[in-house]
């Protein structure tokens, strides 16, 4: 396995784990747009450009998400 298999396979697995975690705090839904940018990055560098754009159209989601519910608590 390769670098960048290694860090595809970090990116996607931290989205999985920070959005199970999302109802424990407002932290995990930042960090889940941020692994979710991750993995975006991912998609560009592996060539697969779809995948990098739904991931970061996750990224930006997640991102809205967390200032429009949380960042004021």
């Amino acid at each position: 396995m390769d670098q960048l298999s290694l860090f595809g396979l970090f990116a996607v697995s931290a989205m999985l784990v920070f959005y199970a975690a999302e109802e424990r705090s407002h932290w995990f839904v930042l960090a889940f747009a941020a692994a979710c940018a991750l993995a975006s990055l991912y998609g560009f560098l592996q060539g697969a450009w779809p995948f990098g754009l739904v991931e970061a159209v996750w990224a930006l989601v997640a991102l809205q998400r967390w200032r429009g519910r949380y960042a004021r608590t």
